[in-house]
């Protein structure tokens, strides 16, 4: 499900306005970088946008759908510490405990006692935090792989690895 042409014969979009706009005022900088990654910026924005109004159709906000599907990628029987979720979320353990208990507030995840460590609670995914996370993640992915129907598997396969490539310096 192909939509318009390729790269090249692209009509102007507003990250072209913007560059063209800074080659005339300030035309002895090379803002050649802005045509890729203000379209990365741009699109980041957009994808969050969507993504919160997938995430809003199954009454989560994004941060809820992270740790649900944290526990939900963990496997059977979808639990982890709150240490696991800090590390997976990347957010403070002070976060992450306001987040479990506002879940847990709304039957989504339960907490309980990790039998290896007498001190130590472990974080499980409720029936209906699962059932939640699964709908919420289907509508999703239905969303982003018609955004990616305009381009082609291949295309997609190079833009994933580029986008690797690029990311990989920033990666902790």
């Amino acid at each position: 499900m192909r939509h318009g042409g390729d790269a090249g014969s692209s009509q102007p979009d507003d990250v072209d306005r913007i560059v063209s706009a800074w080659r005339r005022e300030l035309p002895h900088l090379d803002v050649e970088p802005l045509l890729v990654l203000s379209r990365i910026t741009r699109l980041a924005r957009r994808l969050d946008l969507a993504r919160g109004a997938a995430f809003a159709a199954h009454q989560l906000e994004g941060w809820e759908f992270d740790v649900l599907s944290a526990l939900r990628r963990a496997g059977r029987p979808y639990q982890l510490s709150p240490g696991q979720l800090v590390t997976e979320t990347l957010v403070t353990s002070g976060t992450m405990t306001n987040r479990v208990d506002r879940l847990e507030q709304r039957g989504l995840v339960r907490r309980s006692p990790d039998p290896g460590d007498r001190r130590g609670v472990k974080v499980r995914l409720t029936r209906a935090g699962r059932e939640t996370v699964d709908a919420a993640l289907s509508d999703l992915l239905d969303h982003e792989r018609e955004l990616l129907g305009e381009l082609t598997p291949q295309e997609r396969a190079d833009l994933a690895g580029m986008l690797r490539r690029l990311n990989a310096p920033l990666e902790p």
